[in-house]
Formats: structure tokens, C-alpha cells, sequence
């Protein structure tokens, strides 16, 4: 019998589970979906319980700092004990979360919300990216960004839900959410069951025992490229955070657009996100992660660097642009840097999305503060150049994409 490794993706000889895929990126679209709320109704509560940039900042902190600190632990337990139906229990923590965010009337109560919201999350990330892999049939990026689509199309929805439903009936229809999160927990329980399924197989068919896989450079390498990658982290996600959190301030305040038309514009950013990773996936199966991560956050850089200085259609246009190009960057990120330490997909994920909701957070509070003791648009102007830092990529040594000859790494 042929044995194959579950631990770092899918059987190798097996092919693409397209329905798996399709399932755990509707489950983190409508997780994802909840958790954009958070950022959504930003403009509501400072204004109702009025509120500083900073303490809309802390807000962010908060959560993403909830969902960072989690994420590698749960990846690492992951990686040792599977837990299928995990995913579940996490989508519960963010259906608790949801209410409570319905009813809190006080900043304090606020952040006790996000935090139980941020939990959910911390335990839904990397178990679903090892569910991502385990289906790939070897198309690791592709299935890395099917799921990672899931979550940026989600995100991209929640302002389009908040401007329709929570801006018109207040702050108690985030309840309606609730709906979205138990139909969630459903579909993930019947991805739980194809997982413990899938675990069963594997026991039956390697006699308990996993092939040894080794990274294809020496440790002092692997290092190195993990530095490189969490400044490439940095910039992709401290820009980001900055649009995805004062976008909607930035175009009040400049052009004196309505809270809902900002919340229009904020969904046409959130949407080209999501496109983006898509492409992003495709082209790293096929012409290699580093040059996707490269020309991602560095080819953005030239949009972000003009987007301040123009008119509001031009600002739209060039914010989607920018979107589009950087939002490429994350799932490579994700599958090089599992390429760069093989069968650790769990705790690697858990890194990386943790980083990814942790420098979210802190960049949030960091441009809420410097929005205090300057102005919004000072704001854009500094974190336009962020981009900047995606030249960085061209350090990273080549990994040719699975299936192609590993004689051509350096």
C-alpha cells in the first residue's frame, strides 16, 4: 500500500476536492462576513458613544490581538491532534460574540464583544487551512486562495450588509448576523465530518506512521526567509489595515461623502480583495509564490503612493486598484512558508494569520493615533508608502511550484 502524507496536504496521487473547497470558503466567507461588521459600524459608535480615532484603534487591537495571540497555539495543537469539528465550536465563539456586540452600550462592553468574536477566529483559521491543503490534490496555492476568497469576499460584503441593514435599524440588528453564523457552524460540522473521515483513512493506510519531510534549505535560510516574510506581512497588512479602518473617515473627510456612500466605496476595496486572491492563486501554482509575493505588494505600491492626491472618482478607481494587486500577496505567503518548513501546515497557518490579524490591529491603533495628532489624510500620505517595502521579495530564495523538478531551488 502507498503511503501518503496527510499532515502537510492532500493524498498525492488523489485529485482536487473542489466541494471541500467549496465549502470551508463559504464557511469563512460567512465567518468573515460576521467579523467585518466589527470595522463596519465604526462610524456608528463613535459618533453614538463618542469616541476617539484611537479608541475606534483599540477597538481593532483588541480583536485582531485576540485572534493573532490564539492562532499559532491552535496550529501548533493542530498539527499533533486534529480536532474536525473545531471549526464548529469556533464559529459558536463568534455567534457569542455577535450578541453581545448587539447590546453593549459601553466602550468597555465593546471590546469584551470583539475579544469572544476574535476567539472564534482563532480557532477557525488554521484547522480550515489545513482542510484547504488536505483537499489541494496538490494545488496548493490554488485551494489556499479558493479558501482565503471566502474570507475577502465576506469581508467585502459586511460594509455592503452594514449600509443596509445595521445604518437604517441601529445597532441591535447585528443580531441578524446570528443567522449567517448558525448556517455556518452547520456547514462546517459537515466539513468536520469529511475531515474525521479523511484523519480515519490516514491511520488505516500509513500504519500511524508519517513520512519525515524536510525543508530543501538549511535552517540559517529558512530564518532568513521567515524574517523577509513578516516584513512583506507588515507592509501588506499595516496598508491594509489603514484603508480597511479609516477609509470611510478619509473619504468623509475629504470629500463629504454620506457614512453610507463611504460605505459603498469601503465594499468596491473589500471586493477587489477578494478577486485579487483568486488571480493570486492561480499564478503562484504556476509561475512561483516569490513572484507573486513580489509583484503584489511591491506593484501596488505605485497606486498607493498617488491615491491621496486625486479626485474622489480617481480615489475609488486607484483604492480597488491598490486592493487588487496587494491582495494577491497573503495566500503565497502562506503556502511558500509551508514549503519552507514542510508538514507543519497548521502551526505555520496559525503564524501567519495570526501575524496577518495581529499587525492588522496594531497598525489600526497605531494610524487611530497618529489620525488623533495629525489628520486623516496625513494618515494616507504616510501609509501609502508602505508598498514600498514589497522589493524585500526579491530576496527570497526560488521554490519551484509541486510537480516541477526541486533541483531548481537555490
Amino acid at each position: 500500500m502507498n503511503k501518503r502524507n496527510i499532515s502537510g496536504g492532500a493524498y498525492a496521487g488523489d485529485g482536487t476536492a473542489y466541494g471541500i473547497l467549496a465549502a470551508i470558503s463559504m464557511g469563512h466567507f460567512l465567518n468573515d462576513m460576521i467579523q467585518s461588521v466589527i470595522p463596519s459600524i465604526y462610524p456608528i459608535v463613535k459618533d453614538q458613544y463618542n469616541l476617539s480615532f484611537i479608541q475606534i484603534g483599540i477597538i481593532t487591537l483588541v480583536f485582531q490581538m485576540m485572534s493573532s495571540l490564539l492562532q499559532p497555539v491552535v496550529g501548533w495543537y493542530a498539527d499533533r491532534r486534529p480536532r474536525p469539528y473545531s471549526l464548529t465550536a469556533g464559529m459558536c465563539f463568534t455567534l457569542a460574540g455577535l450578541c453581545m456586540l448587539a447590546y453593549s452600550r459601553t466602550f468597555a462592553l465593546i471590546l469584551l464583544a470583539v475579544s469572544v468574536v476574535g476567539w472564534g477566529s482563532s480557532v477557525f483559521h488554521p484547522e480550515s487551512s489545513r482542510v484547504a491543503q488536505m483537499a489541494s490534490g496538490g494545488k496548493k496555492s490554488l485551494a489556499q486562495s479558493i479558501f482565503q476568497v471566502g474570507g475577502n469576499g465576506g469581508t467585502a460584503a459586511g460594509p455592503l450588509l452594514a449600509a443596509l441593514i445595521i445604518l437604517p435599524y441601529g445597532q441591535e440588528s447585528i443580531l441578524w448576523f446570528g443567522v449567517a453564523a448558525v448556517a455556518a457552524a452547520l456547514l462546517l460540522a459537515w466539513v468536520g465530518r469529511w475531515y474525521s473521515n479523511r484523519l480515519k483513512y490516514a491511520r488505516q493506510h500509513t500504519d500511524g506512521v508519517q513520512p519525515v519531510r524536510t525543508s530543501p534549505f538549511s535552517r540559517h535560510k529558512v530564518r532568513v526567509s521567515m524574517g523577509i516574510l513578516v516584513v512583506l506581512m507588515f507592509s501588506k497588512y499595516f496598508y491594509t489595515s489603514c484603508m480597511t479602518s479609516y477609509l470611510t473617515f478619509f473619504l468623509i473627510d475629504k470629500f463629504g461623502v454620506s457614512v453610507r456612500d463611504s460605505q459603498f466605496c469601503l465594499f468596491g476595496f473589500l471586493a477587489a480583495l477578494a478577486i485579487g486572491t483568486v488571480a493570486g492563486g492561480m499564478l503562484g501554482d504556476r509561475y512561483g509564490r516569490k513572484y507573486v509575493i513580489l509583484g503584489s505588494i511591491f506593484g501596488a505600491a505605485p497606486f498607493a503612493m498617488i491615491m491621496p492626491y486625486v479626485n474622489l472618482f480617481w480615489t475609488i478607481v486607484i483604492a480597488c486598484l491598490a486592493g487588487l494587486i496587494i491582495a494577491s500577496a497573503f495566500s503565497a505567503i502562506v503556502v511558500y512558508a509551508t514549503d519552507l518548513v514542510p508538514g507543519k501546515v497548521g502551526m505555520i497557518a496559525g503564524v501567519f494569520f495570526g501575524l496577518m490579524f495581529g499587525l492588522g490591529g496594531i497598525g489600526s491603533a497605531f494610524f487611530g493615533w497618529l489620525a488623533d495628532e495629525t489628520s486623516i489624510g496625513f494618515v494616507f500620505r504616510v501609509s501609502s508608502l508602505l508598498p514600498l517595502l514589497g522589493i524585500c521579495a526579491a530576496f527570497l530564495p526560488d521554490i519551484v511550484p509541486a510537480g516541477e523538478n526541486n533541483s531548481a531551488n537555490k
